[in-house]
């Protein structure tokens, strides 16, 4: 059964645990049915391809970015460039948006 998130893709995050703490990135893909997430320069691997010609891909050590658990990170209120939990408001035009709790910022645009 697919969770919903209360992080979007494009969202800029910051990771609060594992090798990466601290890291700052924005949101690239949601895996809404594993509970994980790609963060860009976050959680990066080496991969060794092997070439293939047909293609066009050249062989040898590829980085790239790995998923993380969705739990290991939060996102970053714009307004303060502060880690935040996020919480739901409607506005008066009837728009639910999401809320920044640390300074009470509207992170959709």
């Amino acid at each position: 059964m697919a969770k919903s998130f209360k992080i979007k893709k494009g969202d800029q995050v910051q990771v609060i645990a594992g090798k990466d703490r601290g890291k700052k990135g924005k949101v690239m893909r949601v895996d809404r049915k594993a509970a994980r997430l790609v963060v860009e320069h976050v959680n990066m691997l080496k991969r060794h391809t092997k070439a293939n010609p047909g293609k066009g891909v050249a062989g040898g050590i590829v980085e790239r970015e790995a998923p993380i658990a969705v739990s290991n990170v939060m996102v970053i209120s714009a307004d303060t460039n502060r880690p935040t939990r996020v919480g739901y408001k409607i506005l008066e035009d009837g728009r639910k948006v999401r809320l920044a709790k640390v300074d009470g910022a509207i992170l959709d645009q």
